[in-house]
């Protein structure tokens, strides 16, 4: 099956690593790719440390990528250098080369017969920005043998991707705290 995650409500991540944690429990492999992530998310030093049968990946930097004119200046002031703004249609190209090699890496993992669930998480975005293509990924969803449950995160889901998925979960923000100026908070939000 094709799961995606998707929308602008917080939790994404969130529930694939839940569906990741059943799998476990279930006697699964897992192989998690966390794209335009670095390693510093708290969730990540559990996993690694306390599941053996889950195998997680990042491809990301230090920082985080916005086109132009999607974020405030206010906020683009308070995210100081942790964030690179770039023109739309032209993400910088050692992130592209850097997510579309890790995507080989996950494409291998995926096709392997080694891992019952991938998980590739915030491949969405990466499609959004054009870092990763629309053929790429077909492709990999073409080849992954039946008995793969793949999952797929981010925001902005393509309507293709949504066509393709066998389950659709649209995680809608009725209300979040940072709209009260509350920071992200380790262990809830990293």
């Amino acid at each position: 099956m094709l799961q995606v995650y998707t929308g602008s409500g917080k939790g994404k991540t969130t529930a694939a690593i839940g569906l990741a944690i059943r799998a476990i429990g279930a006697g699964r492999k897992v192989y998690i790719m966390q794209f335009m992530k670095s390693l510093a998310y708290s969730e990540q030093k559990v996993l690694q440390e306390r599941f053996p049968e889950l195998t997680l990946r990042t491809s990301g930097k230090p920082f985080f990528i916005a086109e132009e004119g999607t974020l405030s200046k206010s906020l683009q002031d308070k995210l100081g250098d942790s964030v690179v703004i770039f023109p739309k249609g032209e993400p910088p190209h050692d992130y592209v080369d850097l997510i579309r090699n890790d995507f080989k890496e996950v494409s291998g993992a995926a096709t392997s017969g080694k891992y019952d669930l991938v998980i590739m998480d915030e491949i969405n975005v990466a499609l959004h920005f054009g870092l990763i293509g629309k053929d790429i990924v077909e492709e990999l969803l073409n080849k992954v043998p039946r008995k793969v449950e793949l999952v797929l995160t981010g925001r902005c889901a393509p309507d293709w991707l949504i066509e393709h998925a066998d389950l659709v979960t649209d995680m809608k923000e009725v209300r979040h705290y940072y709209d009260k100026g509350v920071e992200a908070r380790k262990g809830y939000e990293y």
